[in-house]
């Protein structure tokens, strides 16, 4: 390691030369208090900027703030958000071509995800951050790299990195709100709730392109009998709706908050910031957005149970098409969520299949069942709870029929939910329905074994692995479009898949057979659930870095991606093949 008053010299030395100069400055560099190493450097002012590393070896944190791993991903995340409000209060303006003097880490939005950018453990705490070194054109600007190396990089570490220069106060906040939600969410189960939203939350956004809380907002206030009180951590008792197991509707008149209940429970998959306004919004974890998907593709997926023998396809347990149409993909994308281990599928019909949702008496009696291919999922939701233990949550706005299929009604009148399960009950009652039940046989599908070998992420030679931001994943010559995969919320997870994607392609069969046969390999015979079970495992093992194709070591820019849109990604490939 050299001392810090090498990078002056080189500095002085290199200053005004072309850009490629800057290569000198990789190593490592003792600053004292911590360690500067310049992995990686650009070779360009457009490129990409250079990729740094902070080691301080004397951890400050105390040790409970980081003794499990639910308080380490909460401590880490609110560290790298320090650091980035450390950006913006000592970095000025930038001077430069290109990137020069830019400063960025990977700290997120709303939601607090397991990241790479931060790593802390009793011995050291590790920061991974990107720098635009400065230049005017292509030419080196010694002075300016020197400020930014040698003054602005200490100031922000000071601020952000030492436990003693950080409000503790805040820090445990930040802490406890994250250990209190993934508290509520453990409790859900034995409570037999699906979803639970606390009294006081602030549901609707700032914007269609805000994910901030909207100002002035109608606090969200339970129904008297859906009120459950959950306990935190803290041993604090929190009051607010409990969604209970089965089949829930969420009714009412347009633009009174429907869909913003639906979005805040299927966002309540992850925590959020003090402050955001859904911190005690909690979804169970295994809820998954089901939706209509026009031009999906889809491999070998068994929709029998919603779709049997359309013209000219015939046998559908197997079913494959290029180009889904609306009821095709939404009946995939139900048998994908359960197949990867969801038990919780979330719709709102206004991204759904009117067809596949629901067929009336009306067209029953017009276009008889033996020229209608589609099951509609009315005639399956119930099943799919009492056979299988499948919740459903739909928002209905449009139609009545499922009346009779609901277990909870819940009422949007004016951005607040009352509870009209009873009146409901009593409108089926009044008005029976004569529409026939057309679900034929028990539901089942056939589980798939993805072949490792049909994901591509070379092209030619050359690994090409990256997102284009959050609905965009490039995975060799393929670009898989995930825009309506409405659960991921940061390119960052979606640049994780796809590291996830190559490590089940180059390594998950001969680790989980335990040898290297590239027979086995080649077989297909692990089912998708363990492929998606051994990344769950090996993440939780050994952090996000377990993730990192060769050559990309240390990865700076990944958070942790759910189990389910892994599959959705996995699904949407051009290239999957699999045996069934």
């Amino acid at each position: 390691m050299e001392p810090k008053d090498k990078i002056i010299s080189i500095l002085k030395r290199i200053d005004g030369r072309g850009y490629k100069a800057y290569l000198d400055l990789k190593g490592s560099y003792d600053f004292g208090l911590f360690s500067l190493l310049i992995d990686h450097v650009q070779r360009d002012p457009f490129a990409s900027p250079s990729l740094l590393r902070v080691e301080v070896y004397e951890n400050s944190f105390p040790a409970e703030l980081y003794q499990s791993n639910v308080r380490k991903v909460a401590l880490e995340d609110y560290i790298s958000r320090a650091f980035r409000r450390g950006i913006r209060r000592f970095t000025d303006n930038r001077r430069g071509s290109g990137k020069s003097g830019i400063i960025h880490i990977d700290a997120g939005n709303q939601e607090i995800l397991q990241r790479s950018s931060v790593n802390i453990s009793p011995d050291m705490l590790e920061i991974r951050f990107q720098v635009g070194l400065p230049a005017r054109g292509r030419r080196i600007m010694g002075f300016e790299a020197q400020k930014i190396l040698m003054k602005i990089l200490p100031e922000i570490i000071s601020y952000s990195c030492f436990y003693e220069n950080l409000p503790s106060d805040e820090l445990t906040s930040h802490i406890q709100s994250f250990e209190d939600a993934e508290y509520l969410r453990s409790q859900l189960k034995e409570l037999g709730l699906v979803a639970f939203i606390a009294d006081g939350a602030i549901l609707p956004r700032e914007s269609g392109v805000s994910d901030r809380p909207l100002q002035n907002a109608v606090p969200f206030k339970s129904p008297p009998s859906l009120q459950v009180a959950m306990e935190t951590v803290q041993k604090c008792s929190v009051v607010g709706m409990g969604i209970p197991e089965g089949v829930t509707l969420i009714v009412g008149g347009g633009y009174h908050g429907k869909s913003t209940l639906l979005r805040a429970v299927e966002l309540g998959v992850y925590n959020h910031l003090p402050g955001d306004g859904r911190e005690l919004v909690i979804t169970r974890e295994d809820a998954v957005k089901i939706r209509a998907e026009d031009g999906r593709r889809v491999e070998k997926v068994d929709v029998s149970s919603f779709i049997h023998h359309p013209p000219g396809i015939g046998n559908t347990s197997r079913f494959s098409t290029e180009n889904a149409s609306g009821s095709t993909s939404q009946a995939a994308n139900i048998i994908e969520a359960l197949e990867a281990g969801s038990n919780l599928l979330l719709f709102d019909e206004d991204t759904s299949a009117t067809n596949f949702m629901i067929r009336d008496e009306r067209m029953q009696r017009l276009v008889s069942k033996d020229k209608e291919p589609i099951t509609s999922f009315i005639d399956r939701v119930s099943e799919l709870y009492s056979e299988h233990g499948v919740s459903s949550v739909l928002v209905m706005g449009g139609s009545g029929d499922y009346f009779q299929k609901a277990d909870t009604v819940i009422m949007m009148d004016h951005y607040q939910p009352h509870n009209v399960t009873l009146e409901a009950k009593k409108v089926a009652k009044e008005m029976p329905l004569n529409r026939e039940t057309e679900s034929k046989g028990k539901f089942h599908y056939l589980q798939r074994y993805p072949r490792p070998e049909s994901i591509k992420p070379y092209k030619g030679k050359k690994l090409k692995l990256d997102s284009r931001g959050v609905s965009n994943l490039i995975i060799g010559p393929e670009t898989i479009d995930l825009s309506q995969v409405e659960q991921l919320v940061e390119s960052r997870q979606t640049r994780a898949i796809g590291y996830a994607l190559h490590e089940f392609h180059k390594n998950y069969m001969q680790k989980a057979n335990g040898h290297s046969s590239k027979r086995t390999c080649k077989k297909g015979n692990i089912k998708i659930v363990n492929v998606l079970d051994y990344l769950e495992n090996s993440i939780n093992r050994e952090g996000l870095d377990f993730l990192a194709p060769p050559g990309r070591n240390r990865p700076h820019n990944l958070a942790r991606p759910r189990r389910y849109e892994i599959a959705a990604t996995m699904n949407r490939l051009r290239t999957l093949t699999v045996n069934s």
